[in-house]
């Protein structure tokens, strides 16, 4: 596998190996050892997978401590805008956002430790989408900032007219209205 890092430290992006013929294609989606090897000791508890459709827009959410989750994200299918959004307090990358395009063609995953908020829009028809995380999900430690914070200032690469997001998420509140339960370290 191939990691590519990002402007924010310890979110990677994950490029794996494909193999590839006439009959199509093979690759390691994950290996415990490779990512030990090459990101780090995680052991991932939950894997989730969401269906969306073009504009769909979910994000930006995290789970506070003590239920906060690392993830490992993927596309199997169509296209999305993957984010993270470093709301770690100290972090010298505070408030600042990274992206990657994930595809069910191109394989790559991206990486996102405790402290990242993350969002998704959905760019083709329709898109797969999974996830792994290493705690379980935990409904009282739902925490979230608005996808349209002006001082995030995130390019979705989606007019916003056409973005279709939940009532909950179109209600989260801006980073600064929240005190952020991560500290950088």
């Amino acid at each position: 596998m191939n990691i590519i890092k990002t402007d924010i430290p310890g979110v990677v992006i994950i490029e794996p190996r494909v193999l590839s013929d006439a009959r199509g294609y093979f690759f390691e989606s994950f290996s415990e050892r490779d990512f030990r090897e090459s990101v780090g000791e995680i052991k991932f508890v939950q894997d989730n997978e969401s269906k969306s459709c073009r504009g769909v827009l979910r994000g930006l959410h995290f789970q506070k401590p003590p239920h906060a989750q690392t993830k490992l994200v993927r596309v199997v299918s169509g296209s999305v805008l993957d984010v993270a959004v470093d709301i770690r307090r100290g972090s010298p990358t505070y408030g600042k956002w990274v992206s990657v395009l994930l595809t069910g063609d191109n394989h790559r995953q991206i990486f996102l430790p405790a402290g990242m908020a993350h969002g998704f829009s959905v760019l083709s028809a329709q898109a797969v989408f999974q996830y792994k995380c290493d705690a379980f999900y935990e409904p009282s430690s739902e925490g979230a900032i608005v996808w349209n914070d002006p001082d995030v200032g995130i390019d979705w690469r989606l007019p916003s007219e056409e973005l279709i997001l939940s009532a909950k998420d179109r209600a989260n509140p801006r980073l600064s209205e929240i005190i952020s339960p991560f500290e950088y370290l």
